[in-house]
């Protein structure tokens, strides 16, 4: 990376769900505050209108505050047109950037408004130059890295590449790979992708390993992680280069955001040696108190497995305050670690004892007593609670206690969140000569300068010539401005008379300047673009045969695929360097051999690229800097490659994107209903697309390893004994369903869904619509259960059966039953479509 850039302030980004936290965020010294619109948003509840806009845009430029606006979700080929209208209204509003998920997007927004910042989203998955050198190449000056790297691997990508670089600090982790989750679109039908996450993985869960729950104890909420507080790393992260850091919040109130906000701008200043002159600042136990389920630096300091997810509680809690030790009959001896306040809500965690399902007992402080007796490690304090407000049988001894409300730290944060908004500096030039018009130059710290000239010429002084004293005190008058005075010079040719009227026509006219000049949004180039092709353009001109794809994930499920006689079979193994001699094993019977890549590939892990090409056989994309890395540096040398699922292509036009990158065909994100699947096949050659028509849902993608943190005491694959190779392990819902757990190369687990999905019901319109390719995947299955089921869908291809048929045989050969899962069609989305 460039030198220069490693000297250069980063921005602080704050959240934006709506005006009461951007003017927190203004406030409390937000450089740059991210917000979404009411659609194509990752956080679909909060947003602004679009008729907003311009007053957003213009409330932020005043205060010299950029606006990224978040269009962070994949986009349906029905909205390509609503979404190329509404990058252009955003382009028109002034906005500083866009931020997006969808690489079609990315390349479409260029198109439209190339004048316009794109920042490719954390949704996109990157964790590597690579990835970020593919979102550059669509068009994104800045990306936005995945918040599972530490240090190290944020230090290689920024020496690797001179795209901008932005990471989150603080704020909530996804414990799956954002872009990587399809749980809410599997159990519910509400997209992560779209902005509707469901957050099953802050669900209680059992942990069954090799067919038997293993006991927890409090610790059952095996997917929830803590959350990200990188305060300590700031420096170094300084040091690193990094353009921009984010804090997460779009759900959260004024006072988060304001808290946060002042914590990291105090910060940043103090790498810097910046003079920050304000009353407030932030402690990391107010920043726990404010809202945190347990603040830790976490993949940011390495890889931890122990203390990423805890699993006692999915929820904020605020500041531990102390331990239950004495339950009485109208009040609760507590060995407080903080001073506890009458008003103070408090919550007792019996995570020890209760059941997930069970409400926890809490209510708002009556009264604090000193106990008879202090304890070594705090004070006893006895805690007195409202008539009727708390079941004191609820409680026992041991008990940890919350602070869940701090009436105190709420007016601190109301009082930061309704600051006026920092300031720039202005320094003043003024030039005064008799017989010449008054000249006055303004120039801001930030480089914005204004000049004013009157039309009269300045009268020589009888007795009161214009003064120092008197310009710095008539400019200095900046009020309720954006700026604020810090200097004048004032340059006089003899005893010049100059009314104070003029010095302040001067100052108002040179602040409206400068306003302006931050407002004026200017001429915005804006492209018209080709969004589709006419289908019988693209539709393929021979029905094709029907192709079966098998994808197996051990050797006892290959020598069944084997047997099956597929048209290829895809291998997707916990061990990579295991994989040559079955790639033989498949080639020796005729069959096309296929290798799966791992979804996520980390700086330290580029040397996976050099092996798959060495195995010589077709490739499964799963990682969109691992498609980069191969067309740029090995196109000589490339097999056939194919994308899946987790590179998100939800339209035609990311699919042509990416077949113009060197994909032959691609799997559609699991985000497309079956509707939308057909739907591609009018835009799309068919052949280009391969369907899954029978797997288990990928609904976690997962740095955090379930294996290593509740089967051993290891942080990390260096010393957890890998208990991934030795025990089969799945986590049980409220409902009863087991969702198996593997994990791949990098230690990463993926959490698959309980039920198989299965495509039955829409096989009879894609055989007519021209599909062809048709992928059958396998996760726990054993041999007799591959066969059986490929060679279901092998009759059922040949048209020796029909589709009720293979759904009976199908749900016979499945253990916990069958599902439509994301395939599934709402009731009205076809009349939906139509109407757009």
């Amino acid at each position: 990376m460039n030198d220069a850039n490693k000297s250069a302030k980063p921005e602080l980004m704050s959240p934006a769900g709506h005006w009461p936290q951007l003017k927190a965020a203004v406030a409390a010294g937000a450089d740059a505050v991210y917000f979404g619109l009411q659609h194509f948003s990752a956080r679909a509840k909060v947003g602004f209108e679009l008729s907003e806009l311009d007053d957003v845009v213009r409330y932020l430029h005043r205060h010299a505050v950029k606006g990224f606006v978040t269009f962070n979700t994949l986009v349906f080929d029905h909205e390509l047109k609503q979404a190329a209208s509404t990058i252009e209204s955003i382009a028109r509003a002034g906005c500083d950037a866009i931020i997006v998920q969808d690489i079609g997007i990315a390349k479409l927004a260029k198109q439209i408004a190339p004048e316009l910042d794109i920042h490719g989203s954390t949704q996109m998955s990157i964790t590597s130059a690579e990835g970020a050198e593919l979102a550059a190449s669509l068009g994104c000056n800045r990306v936005v890295l995945g918040r599972e790297l530490s240090l190290t691997d944020i230090r290689r990508i920024a020496q690797a590449t001179n795209v901008e670089l932005e990471v989150f600090v603080h704020g909530a982790l996804c414990v799956s790979y954002s872009g990587q989750c399809f749980s809410s679109e599997a159990w519910g039908g509400r997209s992560a992708n779209r902005g509707k996450c469901a957050q099953a993985c802050r669900l209680s869960y059992d942990l069954i390993v090799d067919g038997q729950q293993r006991d927890l104890g409090e610790y059952r909420y095996l997917l929830s992680p803590g959350d990200l507080y990188a305060v300590q790393q700031i420096p170094e992260l300084v040091d690193i280069g990094i353009a921009c850091f984010k804090i997460e919040g779009r759900y959260k109130g004024p006072e988060y955001v304001a808290l946060t906000t002042r914590a990291y701008r105090e910060a940043i200043d103090h790498c810097f040696d910046t003079d920050n002159s304000s009353q407030h600042t932030v402690s990391k136990d107010e920043l726990e108190q404010v809202y945190s389920r347990g603040l830790g630096p976490h993949f940011v300091s390495g890889v931890d497995h122990q203390s990423v997810v805890v699993g006692r509680v999915p929820r904020h809690r605020g500041l531990k305050v102390g331990t239950v030790q004495e339950v009485q009959s109208n009040a609760v001896v507590v060995n407080s670690l903080h001073e506890v306040f009458r008003g103070d809500g408090l919550v007792f965690d019996s995570a020890t004892w209760r059941s997930p399902n069970e409400t926890e007992e809490g209510g708002s402080v009556y009264d604090v007593q000193p106990a008879t007796s202090q304890s070594a490690t705090g004070d006893l304090v006895c805690l007195q609670f409202g008539r009727d407000q708390i079941d004191f049988s609820r409680i026992r001894a041991g008990d940890l206690v919350y602070r869940t409300n701090d009436a105190r730290l709420n007016r601190k944060a109301q009082s930061i969140a309704t600051d006026s908004a920092p300031t720039t500096a202005v320094t003043f030039i003024v030039l005064a000569a008799t017989g010449k018009p008054l000249q006055v130059t303004a120039k801001t710290d930030l480089g914005e300068v204004a000049s004013f000239t009157d039309v009269e010429p300045l009268p020589a002084a009888q007795t009161n010539a214009l003064s120092l004293e008197t310009t710095n005190r008539q400019l200095g008058r900046l009020g309720n401005t954006p700026f604020h005075f810090q200097s004048a010079t004032l340059k006089s040719e003899g005893n010049v008379f100059c009314p104070v009227s003029k010095l302040n026509e001067a100052r108002r006219e040179l602040v409206a300047q400068l306003i302006q000049q931050r407002e004026t949004t200017g001429d915005t180039v804006i492209h018209s673009c080709e969004l589709t092709q006419h289908a019988d353009q693209v539709r393929d001109s021979d029905k094709p045969i029907p192709q079966l794809h098998v994808l197996v994930r051990n050797a006892e499920q290959l020598k069944a695929a084997i047997e099956l006689k597929p048209d290829s079979i895809t291998l997707d193994y916990l061990e990579l360097y295991g994989l040559r001699p079955s790639i033989e094993q498949i080639k020796e019977h005729g069959i096309v051999a296929r290798v799966a890549s791992p979804r996520i590939l980390k700086p330290s892990e580029q040397k996976v690229v050099r092996f798959l090409l060495s195995l010589q056989c077709q490739i499964l994309i799963r990682s969109g800097g691992l498609l980069h890395d191969l067309v740029t540096n090995y196109s000589q040398a490339l097999p056939e490659l194919h994308g899946d699922f987790s590179l998100n292509a939800a339209n035609a036009h990311t699919f042509e994107t990416y077949k113009e990158m060197g994909l032959s065909r691609i799997a559609p994100t699991h985000d497309l209903n079956a509707e939308q699947i057909d739907e591609l096949t009018r835009r799309l050659a068919p052949s280009s697309i391969e369907t899954v028509v029978f797997h288990h849902l990928p609904v976690f993608h997962t740095e955090h390893c379930v294996f290593c943190r509740f089967l051993s005491d290891g942080t990390d694959n260096t010393n957890c004994g890998h208990p991934c190779e030795k025990h089969e392990v799945s986590l049980r819902d409220s409902n009863g369903r087991r969702h198996a757990v593997l994990a791949d190369v990098g230690c990463r687990n993926t959490v698959f869904g309980a039920e198989a999905q299965v495509a039955t019901t829409q096989l009879d319109q894609w055989l007519t619509s021209g599909i062809c390719h048709f992928r059958i995947e396998f996760v726990h299955q054993t041999a007799d259960q591959v066969k059986a089921i490929g060679s279901s869908f092998q009759t059922y291809l040949s048209g020796k059966t029909n589709s009720k048929q293979l759904e009976r045989e199908l749900n016979q050969h499945t253990e916990q039953g069958i599902t439509e899962g994301s395939l599934f069609v709402p009731d009205g989305f076809k009349d939906l479509v139509q109407l757009t």
